[in-house]
This record gives structure tokens, sequence and C-alpha cells, in this order.
């Protein structure tokens, strides 16, 4: 589509008007016989209207090379008068590839959908057990030992006894791979925030240096799922070892957001090790729920020292939240982390297992590939609203958007992704940009089969709908 101050009849034409009283994302289509005109303050807003004009064209407008004989050469829009913006400003999408490795142009796929629907953060999870996938190069053996693991486990965590296919399995993103996919994303208006886990799901990183961990013992990157007891210990060593990769991540990524993960961190080595005891009787600590604190704020006041801001999972509040940092709520059967954030005044970002846990089952397991459980519909994701009823007006603010979480232990490749991201994430899409008034589950309905037949030409092989 040309870009241009001014155009003749039957020209597209793309106006950037700072002045223009709208959000920064937010945009003006005019479509008329004469010609249509996108209108928006920043060159988000440009980028959006243009995605929404791409809607407002047939389906095979996606479809990619040389057009079959049948489809039309010329096609028509609607005549229409569109202002548009979005409700929230964090619109995204997770997913991890430690579980199961996505090449760079697999992660690209996947950035151009999100891109297509107004999706604008896309969270990168690049550590965990199971493997590390982003290459430091201070650091080699993050690599060469810990971003590879011998066998996976097959079936579902809860068989007895486990079983492994003992097949090599990893991978990692060289840095210029990481500049390529970030730049590829700015360029569709996506923020690639990365998450480095610490300090808990951290094996992959103690096996390629064992020296990090409370017992100093050698451990081989995990095979199977779940949470582990080796983390990392606090140690002047250990933070040297962090400040050192983060070093190489902020200059990878320019995301003023970056995940440090913070979750599921058992406190068990921290109890047996003289190490740990001695910082928490060092800092008068309580215990180790406050020694994980400190460690938290550590790693922020190294982050914030260079501009930026610490995200982390919702267990970032166990022994004190700092004041500063941005949660990410994700335990839906606890608020109590979340009531904790509003009254704090932290930023808060939306992303309940309950409901935007895209590896949970679609429909009855019976009838669907192996998931780790669970049961989130279309019809779920639709309904669901990120603003928590109880909320004052301030705490309001502090909501950020929300996004969907695609854990991949039971994914193994691209296809399975895309069968458990989409049609929901056409679903969270609406969620996240519509005022909740706007929204309507029947006319959702309505308008998804022109969408899904977008997907059939972008080639992405979604679940086709159909009921519980």
């Amino acid at each position: 589509l040309p870009l241009a101050p001014a155009g003749a009849d039957g020209d597209i034409t793309f106006h950037l008007d700072p002045p223009l009283a709208i959000e920064d994302e937010g945009y003006e289509v005019s479509a008329a016989p004469a010609g249509i005109r996108v209108r928006a303050s920043g060159a988000a807003g440009l980028f959006y209207g243009a995605q929404t004009l791409r809607q407002l064209l047939p389906p095979a407008v996606e479809r990619g090379g040389a057009l079959p004989a049948e489809v039309p050469m010329s096609w028509t829009i609607p005549a229409v008068e569109i202002e548009d913006a979005p409700r929230f400003r964090w619109r995204g999408l997770h997913l991890d590839v430690s579980r199961h490795f996505m090449p760079a142009a697999g992660v690209k796929r996947l950035i151009d959908r999100m891109a297509q629907y107004k999706l604008n953060r896309f969270h990168w999870h690049l550590t965990d057990d199971q493997g590390w996938r982003i290459e430091i190069e201070r650091y080699p053996r993050l690599t060469q030992v810990g971003a590879w693991r011998d066998g996976t486990l097959v079936g579902s965590f809860h068989n007895r006894p486990h079983t492994f296919d003992g097949v090599r399995h990893g991978g990692y993103y060289t840095q210029d791979e990481v500049r390529e996919v970030v730049a590829y994303a700015a360029e569709r208006h996506i923020t690639v925030v990365p998450e480095i886990e610490m300090p808990g799901h951290s094996t992959a990183a103690i096996a390629a240096y064992p020296e990090l961990g409370c017992t100093g013992e050698p451990v081989e990157v995990v095979q199977g799922w779940g949470v582990f007891e080796d983390i990392f210990c606090p140690t002047e060593e250990t933070f040297a070892f962090l400040e050192g990769v983060l070093t190489e991540v902020l200059d990878l990524f320019p995301s003023t957001y970056i995940h440090i993960g913070g979750d599921e961190a058992p406190k068990a080595r921290w109890e047996e090790r003289p190490e740990a005891q001695a910082v928490i009787q060092r800092e008068g600590l309580a215990d180790e729920h406050e020694l994980q604190s400190w460690f938290v704020r550590r790693i922020e006041r190294f982050l914030n020292e260079r501009g930026r801001r610490l995200v982390g999972w919702d267990e970032i509040v166990e022994g004190g939240l700092s004041p500063t940092a941005t949660l990410m709520y994700w335990r839906s059967w606890d608020d109590a982390p979340l009531r904790q954030a509003a009254e704090q005044g932290n930023d808060i970002v939306m992303t309940p297992n309950s409901t935007l846990y895209f590896d949970h089952y679609q429909a009855d397991p019976a009838g669907e590939p192996l998931a780790i459980g669970g049961l989130t519909t279309l019809e779920d994701v639709y309904a669901y609203e990120p603003m928590p009823a109880f909320f004052t007006d301030t705490q309001a603010g502090q909501v950020l958007g929300a996004q969907a979480n695609i854990w991949t232990e039971y994914l193994p490749g691209q296809a399975a992704v895309d069968y458990m991201v989409w049609p929901r994430a056409l679903a969270l899409a609406e969620v996240v940009w519509s005022q909740r008034d706007r929204r309507d589950w029947t006319d959702f309905t309505e308008r998804l089969p022109d969408h899904l037949r977008r997907l059939d030409m972008a080639g992405v092989r979604y679940r086709q709908p159909r009921g519980r």
C-alpha cells in the first residue's frame, strides 16, 4: 500500500497526523468510491489501520504467491467510516521454547499472525529446566550443554512409571537470530519481552555451570515436566553470572520490560545451604520467602539502573513485592497476589491459568490431542474480562492488559502450536482490543468463518471450532 500525503481518486493514502485527537495506536479509516484514507497520530496507528483494510478485503489476500485463475484480481471493500483504538496497551502472546524448541522461522510466522490481529507483545520464554535457548557469548556452556537434553517424556506426566523417548532434543537462537526476530517484530509494532528464569526453573543453566546451584553437584538438563528443587544459590558468583547474562540480553532486546520468571521456586535447597542462610542472617530477612524477594529486588536494581523494568510471575509477591515491579498474574485460584499488587500500586498484566493458558484442552479430552489438562474453550476465552470487578478506578489504571500463555510440554512442533493457539487467539485479540460493551459472542461467531479462511490461506493448522 503506497504511503502518501494525498492522492488521486481511487488511491489508498496514509496520513501521519500527530495533532489527531486519538490514541497513539488508534486510527481512522475513511473508504469511499473516491479513495481510501487512513489517518493516525502515530506509526502504530497507521499499521493497525492497514490491518483493518486487510480484513475488509477477501480472504484470498492472505494467500502467498500467485493467485489461482478463479480468484478475482479486482476486489472491493465496503464504503465505511471507522474510528478505532485499543482498550489495553499490553496485548500479548507468550511462547515457551524451552520445553520444545521452535526455530526462528516459526517464531516469525507466529509474529506475522499476531500483527495481523493487532497483538503487540511477544513474551519469549527462553530458559527453563528443559533447555536454555539463547546464546550468551561470555557463557558458552549455556548453549553447548544447557540447550540440549537426552530425551523427552513420553505421554502424560500423570502416567507412572515415566518413560522417555531417548531422542536428543534441543536448539538455541544465535544472537544474530535474536536480533533478526526482534527487528522483524518491531517492523510489525510488536515488542519482544524476553524471559530469563530465576531463581527457579534454572536446571538447564545449572547443568552447564554446576557452581551456580546450591549443591555444586552436576545435574542434567531435565527430560520431564514439573517443578524441580535445583535453583540458583544466592551467592555473589551467581549474581555475577546473572548480571553478565542480563547485560547481553539488554543489548539484544530494547524492550523496557524484562521478565525474570520468579515462579515455582522451591526453597528446600536454600533451607539446607549455609550460603543462603548467611544471606538471610546478614540482610535481616525473616525466611526463605523474604530471601526470594531480596533476590528479585537485587536483580530489579540492576535492571532499573539500566533504564529497564522488571516483570515477573505473581510469586514475586512472596516475601514482599517491590513497588516498581510489574506483576504477571497467573494463579487464578488465589487472588491474594493480585490484591496485594493492586493495593500497592504495581502495574499488572492479566494472564490467568483458568482462561488464558492455551496449553489447556479445548473440548472433551477424549477427542483431542494430549494436553497438560484443564478445559478452555473458544467461548471461555471470548467471555474473559481482564478487569477485576473489585478494582477501584485507580487500580483499573494499573492493568496494562492481558496475554495468553503457550506452554509447550505437549506441543512438539509448529502444527501442534497452531492447533492450540488458533482460533483462541482471535478471541483474545478482540478481548484486549475492544471495549467490553462492544463484544458480542454471536456476532463473533458469525464473523469467525471469514477469519478461519484467512488462516487457511496462510497455512495455519488451527483447530476447527466444533463445540465441547
